[in-house]
């Protein structure tokens, strides 16, 4: 099959989908890979890189696009590239287009086969969402911790606090892959951290952390009063597919801190905090109700070298199952199709339009 890996045009988005090592795996199966000049520079992987291991190497993405049937890359279509993309192509990255409905549209009208990376469930979780996702949780507290720093505009709160002050105290909703991340990092921190999950067999593994982290059931009754001395807040809640749940309201933002700092990570579902919007990491913040809010919908594109890496150790033996003969035909990736020949095709999905 004929693959193509495209430079991302996200604004400040640096990662690229599979390093050359990974490359050089699908050429030694037989493929042809056709890799967009400059597409890994800003993850640490040269040009020369890709040739070597077998990849040939092409000016610009519209003759990457003209030249491939699998299109492999790590967000969604951005609006030039949608003027690319054929019904015959194979588009296989984050979609998120639960929080993206135009884009939905514009690629059924396109009638091309879109597979999301982030609803690919196999043996019980979503393989090639963790990864990121566990960057994300890692950088919300990194992130958060700065944020408060009173330059910054925060309340002047260091989260692990010292002998004779007060520890900061950090709230994450849900302890999947994000969550779990954030609060374990929160944690190693000193923070006294509080997590909320619905989920018992998620909650226990949260308490287990130490004796700085509690493990509750999210009540809106009992995670509206936490907010009142929270310093920061990490949104991790997600519904595969769809939209995320709106877990905070405008309310619970209100009784906040003047200083204190939201991360919400489930931005490219659509947040779970009512005050969320979206953001990039050229303006990434603002203010609501004089709490900072950070919702740059991809977090991880600020270590592109880290999350290259991962990412693509995540996804290749999955683009390895879409590019053999009859990969469609694979019960797992078949589940994961977003739109295709014309047709909104995953049920979370469908559920968002009309009638």
């Amino acid at each position: 099959m004929h693959i193509g890996i495209p430079r991302e045009r996200m604004k400040l988005e640096a990662r690229v989908a599979l390093t050359p090592a990974a490359v050089a795996d699908l050429v030694r199966y037989g493929h042809r890979v056709f890799v967009e000049r400059g597409a890994g520079t800003l993850s640490g992987y040269a040009d020369d890189a890709y040739r070597a291991a077998g990849a040939e190497l092409v000016a610009d993405a519209q003759v990457l696009f003209a030249a491939a049937q699998l299109i492999v890359k790590v967000k969604e279509p951005q609006a030039m590239e949608l003027e690319w993309l054929r019904s015959d192509h194979l588009l296989f990255g984050y979609l998120h287009l639960a929080a993206h409905l135009d884009l939905l549209h514009s690629m059924r009208d396109i009638g091309l086969t879109a597979v999301g990376f982030e609803t690919v469930e196999e043996h019980g979780g979503l393989p090639l969402l963790a990864p990121m996702s566990t960057i994300a949780g890692k950088l919300a507290i990194q992130v958060g911790a700065h944020l408060l720093h009173s330059p910054q505009g925060g309340k002047g709160v260091m989260l692990g606090g010292l002998a004779g002050a007060k520890r900061g105290k950090v709230v994450v909703l849900g302890a999947g892959s994000a969550g779990g991340s954030a609060a374990r990092a929160a944690a190693a921190l000193g923070a006294e951290v509080t997590v909320f999950d619905i989920r018992a067999d998620r909650r226990e593994p949260m308490y287990d952390l130490g004796a700085n982290v509690t493990a509750l059931y999210p009540d809106t009754e009992t995670v509206y009063r936490t907010l009142e001395d929270t310093d920061l807040l990490v949104g991790a809640v997600l519904v595969t597919g769809s939209k995320a749940p709106v877990v905070v309201g405008k309310s619970g933002v209100a009784k906040m801190q003047p200083g204190s700092v939201i991360v919400d990570i489930s931005v490219d579902q659509g947040g779970c905090i009512a005050t969320t919007h979206a953001t990039d990491y050229a303006d990434p913040t603002y203010r609501v109700n004089d709490v900072i809010h950070f919702a740059v919908t991809n977090m991880p594109g600020a270590v592109p070298r880290t999350a290259t890496q991962a990412l693509s150790a995540a996804i290749l033996p999955y683009v390895l199952r879409l590019a053999a003969e009859g990969g469609m035909s694979d019960p797992v990736l078949a589940k994961a199709v977003n739109v295709a020949g014309g047709k909104v095709v995953h049920p979370a999905l469908r559920g968002l339009l009309p009638d």
